[in-house]
């Protein structure tokens, strides 16, 4: 069981710092962290973390608006975690719930 920490702003000019303080934070064991637009269905870093969950993970995330842009994105992200047994925790969506699905604050 590992924590795993999935950082990404949306261009190569904005800076990761804050989101990666959070993974500091949670001591997370592997982070995967790409600049790229969350509209962008090629998310190189976003598919490699996927293929490297595993059940009993924990994926940690700033915002679930890290993982994707839309909404129909975000929740197939979503199935797939709760899929393979990975628990997501976001650090600042409060109106978020789900089984599998932590929010801190």
């Amino acid at each position: 069981m590992s924590k795993i920490g999935y950082i990404r702003v949306s261009s190569e000019h904005q800076e990761t710092a804050r989101q990666q303080e959070i993974m500091n934070n949670y001591k997370v064991d592997r982070i995967f962290s790409e600049k790229i637009s969350g509209a962008t269905a090629d998310r190189p870093q976003l598919k490699a973390m996927l293929d490297y969950v595993r059940e009993g993970d924990t994926l940690y995330v700033e915002s679930i608006s890290r993982l994707g842009r839309s909404t129909r994105d975000l929740l197939n992200i979503i199935d797939t975690l709760t899929d393979k047994g990975v628990t997501l925790v976001s650090n600042t969506n409060s109106n978020t719930t789900q089984s599998n699905i932590f929010i801190t604050e």
